[in-house]
């Protein structure tokens, strides 16, 4: 009998333990990757799928963009409406198309890092779980999207279910896919009596964070049709995790992108990181016209820069996906405020759009001036680490690997101040491997509307003095981001927001 006793309690506490899991996962931010499969969509394809505990994959479909169509097999010539790749390559029957294997390869060698992922969060997603959520959207031309395809379809029954919460489309490619699930949404139901109740749905769910415009399916079909579905426009600031980084990111942050720091990350950490291209790596990039990345000689001579082996190509998708990672910053629903996905502004003259830009820029403090990329290249240093350290997750026991500290803040991330008042915030941190955490608190001086900076003197790890300037005004906001920093290697980063409102 207390056999049986002692399994029956250990039934219950799994049925208990999994139904938190679910609850919590209910919680994560839903999303569907949208990709070309271009050598950088890969690169950021692995990290996504390191992360994959973080939120809900509702779907991995592949497109096609102005870079990379399959063609229709037929022979047909096509010329790209786009002014930079027409002129680059004229007409076409197809355009470096890497082929769909790619995916389901990425997928599979996920699934044999699974078993040790699993060690670190229980919330990592099955590899049977992945595998059936890839579909193969409209790939044969740049902008196709006449037909209805197997991911377009996925896509709109996504948008159309009854869970309610937003969902991300993330852009890695061309919106053709997405814009021919929302016409076959429209098709369907404009004009029938249930119209509105269904446009105003899509709309309040689907949040579209696009890294730039890889066709013309945006500008011609989605923004004069679904006007008020919300879209995230990363035009400037994805260049510090791109091709273009070397130019783009400060030279004294380029050691968290080189060889020295990469080389062990892809070499040393199992089957799903070996397939992440560098350079110099000898992999040549699936479908690529011409390899400008897989040999030494032409890394040290490539258009971009002169690299060096092992040293970081491009991940110029990651931010759409890094935007979804709670690292305590509150920037999920508040793309203003910034995060590891960036800052992104609300448009003035489109209210369901956010973009960088000018309005977005950051100060940065190597170049001394504005930088409309710095909003995302502050966070390099974290993110390269925290990468480093989700990598080791891929080959290491929990005791053996970091895991990032949690942060709190004692009275809320919300707090009443008045001008002229002297505050003290006080802050506490835990951390899974018993690290010790450091904190700092520092003013996120772009974020607030009142723009002057603030005197923060440190009382001890925990505690900090704010002095709200005589000159703040009722209503303006301070934006304090009280961040701590484990001393584990790789050494792991996550912040509290505090928000004081002046009254």
């Amino acid at each position: 009998m207390k056999i049986k006793a002692s399994f029956f309690l250990i039934f219950c506490f799994l049925n208990i333990s999994v139904g938190l899991s679910q609850t919590k996962s209910t919680q994560k931010p839903r999303t569907i990757v949208t990709t070309d499969g271009e050598l950088d969509d890969v690169d950021s394809f692995i990290r996504m799928l390191l992360y994959s505990n973080e939120y809900k994959i509702e779907g991995l479909i592949v497109s096609s963009s102005q870079w990379h169509y399959k063609g229709d097999g037929k022979g047909t010539k096509f010329t790209s409406e786009m002014e930079m790749t027409k002129k680059i390559y004229g007409e076409r029957t197809e355009l470096r198309w890497p082929g769909e294997q790619w995916i389901y390869d990425l997928v599979d060698a996920y699934g044999k890092v699974y078993p040790n992922l699993i060690k670190h969060s229980g919330d990592f997603p099955t590899h049977k779980y992945l595998r059936d959520r890839i579909r193969i959207g409209n790939i044969d031309f740049e902008g196709e999207m006449e037909k209805e395809t197997e991911g377009s379809d996925f896509i709109k029954a996504k948008l159309l279910d009854d869970d309610l919460t937003p969902l991300y489309l993330q852009v890695w490619g061309g919106t053709n896919t997405i814009a021919r699930a929302l016409k076959s949404i429209e098709d369907q139901y404009k004009n029938t009596p249930q119209w509105d109740k269904i446009y105003k749905k899509v709309c309040q769910k689907a949040i579209i964070y696009a890294i730039l415009d890889q066709d013309a399916t945006y500008k011609k079909y989605i923004e004069p049709n679904w006007k008020d579905v919300k879209v995230y426009y990363n035009s400037n600031q994805f260049w510090s995790f791109a091709y273009f980084w070397k130019r783009a990111v400060p030279q004294e942050l380029h050691p968290y992108l080189e060889g020295k720091f990469m080389g062990d990350i892809i070499n040393n950490h199992g089957p799903l990181l070996k397939m992440y291209y560098s350079y110099g790596d000898g992999n040549p990039p699936l479908g690529e016209i011409e390899d400008i990345y897989s040999s030494m000689e032409k890394a040290k001579k490539n258009q971009w820069g002169s690299f060096g082996q092992y040293d970081f190509i491009s991940e110029g998708d990651s931010p759409a996906f890094l935007h979804l990672v709670d690292v305590g910053l509150n920037n999920l629903e508040n793309p203003q405020d910034g995060g590891w996905g960036g800052r992104l502004v609300q448009s003035t003259v489109t209210p369901s759009r956010w973009e960088d830009g000018d309005a977005a820029s950051d100060y940065n403090p190597f170049t001394k001036q504005m930088d409309k990329a710095f909003a995302q290249i502050r966070w390099i240093p974290a993110i390269q680490e925290d990468f480093a350290a989700r990598a080791d997750w891929c080959v290491k026991d929990f005791k053996d690997a970091n895991h990032a500290p949690l942060i709190s803040v004692k009275g809320g991330n919300k707090q009443i101040v008045k001008a002229g008042q002297k505050i003290t915030l006080t802050a506490t941190a835990s951390d899974p491997d018993k690290n010790k955490v450091a904190l700092t608190f520092w003013q996120y001086e772009e974020v607030g509307t009142f723009k002057e900076k603030v005197i923060i003197s440190s009382i001890n790890n925990t505690n900090a003095s704010i002095e709200i300037p005589k000159s703040a005004k009722t209503g303006d906001t301070i934006h304090i981001i009280v961040e701590g920093k484990d001393d584990g290697v790789p050494s792991l980063t996550r912040y509290q927001r505090v928000v004081l409102k002046v009254k």
